[in-house]
C-alpha cells in the first residue's frame, strides 16, 4: 500500500476542513496540493541543498552547536545507531567496495534554528560561505514555506472550531536539509532510526524521484511506504500536536530507508516547533468540546517546548515516549 495518505487542497477551505481534521487524527500526516510554492522555487532550493552538502567537512561543521546537539550540522552512519558523528569517520564498508564518489556518511543534516532571527540567518550564510544567489534562494524558500505553515495553522485551528485562529503566530521554527547518501552498498539501511518529530508540524519537500519514507499505520502498527508525489509537500504531525489536541491528533512514527533505488535522497524540512515561551496545553474548546472524540479533561500538564525538548533528549525518547511522563493523573 503506497501513497494512501490523505491529500489536502490548501485552496479548498472550508470544504476541506473535515478531511484535514480526519487526516490529523487517523494518519498524522498528509500531502498538500495547490500550496502556492512554485515548482521552480522548489527545484532551485533542491539544487542549493545539494550544493551545501558538497561543501568540505570543515565548512559544514562550522554550524555544529555542541551545546544543542540537535541543531546545526549532524551526521551518522544510519542503521540502529543514533550517535551523532562530528569527525569524518567513514562508513563500515570495505574500502575496495566504495564507489569513487560515495559520501562518508549515510545521513547528513544541516539545520538553521529560528529563521526569524536575521542574526541566525546571517551566521548560517557566513558559516557555509554561501553565494548571493544561494542566499536569495534560501530566503525566498524560507519566506514561502513559513507563510504556508502559518496558513495551515489558521486552517487547522478554524477546522477545530477555535475562535483564535493564529495558531502558530510567534512560534519557534527550524529548517533542516537532510541528505541520505544511499548507494548500492547501503541497500536496506535506515537513514535515521524510527522516530516521531518533537514539534507540532513538519512541512517536507521530499525528493521528487527517490522514495524511502515509511510511516507507522495508527491502526495496524505496520510500516506503510509513502512514495513521493512531485509538486506536492508532505506534512507530518509531532508530539506537540498530540499534546495540544488533547490526544486527538496522531504523532506519526516514521523513518527513511534505502529500499531499492540506491540513489542519494534530499529532503528540505520546516519544523514548526512550539511557542517560544508560553506553555503548550490543549485549548479549552477542545478539552470541553461536546465532540464524542474529545476528552473532557486535560490529558497532559502544561509544559514549554524547551522543557519537552530537554526531557525527550535526557530520556533518549525517539518516538514520543516522553509524552507519557507529562500525563495528568486524571482517570477516564
Amino acid at each position: 500500500m503506497t501513497n494512501s495518505i490523505p491529500v489536502i487542497d490548501v485552496q479548498d477551505f472550508p470544504a476541506q476542513s473535515g478531511k484535514l481534521v480526519a487526516a490529523c487524527e487517523e494518519w498524522g500526516c498528509f500531502r498538500i496540493i495547490n500550496h502556492g510554492i512554485s515548482t521552480a522555487l522548489m527545484s532551485d532550493m533542491h539544487t542549493v541543498g545539494n550544493a551545501l552538502f558538497d561543501r568540505p567537512m570543515e565548512i559544514k561543521q562550522r554550524t555544529t552547536n555542541p551545546d544543542i546537539p540537535d541543531r546545526g550540522y549532524i551526521a551518522n552512519d544510519g542503521g540502529s545507531s543514533s550517535a551523532v558523528l562530528t569527525s569524518s569517520a567513514p562508513l563500515p564498508i570495505p574500502r575496495q567496495q566504495r564507489e569513487t564518489k560515495q559520501r562518508e556518511f549515510l545521513y547528513e543534516s544541516l539545520g538553521l534554528y529560528d529563521p526569524a532571527s536575521h542574526g541566525a540567518i546571517d551566521a548560517f550564510y557566513d558559516q557555509l560561505e554561501l553565494f548571493p544567489k544561494q542566499r536569495e534562494t534560501i530566503m525566498r524558500y524560507i519566506n514561502a514555506t513559513h507563510g504556508l505553515a502559518m496558513s495551515i495553522g489558521c486552517k487547522l485551528a478554524e477546522s477545530m472550531g477555535l475562535v483564535e485562529s493564529d495558531l502558530f503566530k510567534g512560534w519557534a521554527c527550524q529548517y533542516r536539509l537532510n541528505k541520505y547518501n544511499f548507494n548500492p552498498h547501503t541497500l536496506g539501511r535506515t537513514g535515521v532510526p524510527i522516530h516521531t518529530d518533537s514539534g507540532f508540524l513538519t512541512i517536507v519537500q521530499d525528493d521528487g524521484g527517490v522514495g524511502g519514507l515509511e510511516v507507522v499505520d495508527k491502526i495496524t502498527g505496520n510500516l506503510v511506504p509513502i512514495d513521493p508525489m512531485p509538486g506536492t509537500l508532505l506534512v507530518n504531525l509531532g508530539d506537540i500536536a498530540k499534546a495540544w489536541s488533547n490526544g486527538r491528533f496522531y504523532n506519526v512514527t516514521h523513518r527513511v530507508v534505502n529500499k531499492a533505488s540506491g540513489e542519494e535522497r534530499l529532503s528540505i524540512v520546516l519544523f514548526v516547533l512550539g511557542p517560544k515561551e508560553a506553555a503548550v496545553e490543549a485549548p479549552a474548546e477542545i478539552v470541553d468540546s461536546d465532540d464524542p472524540n474529545s476528552c473532557r479533561r486535560g490529558l497532559y500538564v502544561p509544559f514549554t517546548f524547551e522543557q519537552y525538548r530537554m526531557l525527550r533528549n535526557s530520556t533518549r525518547s525517539k518516538a514520543g515516549e516522553a509524552l507519557h511522563l507529562l500525563r495528568t493523573t486524571n482517570e477516564y
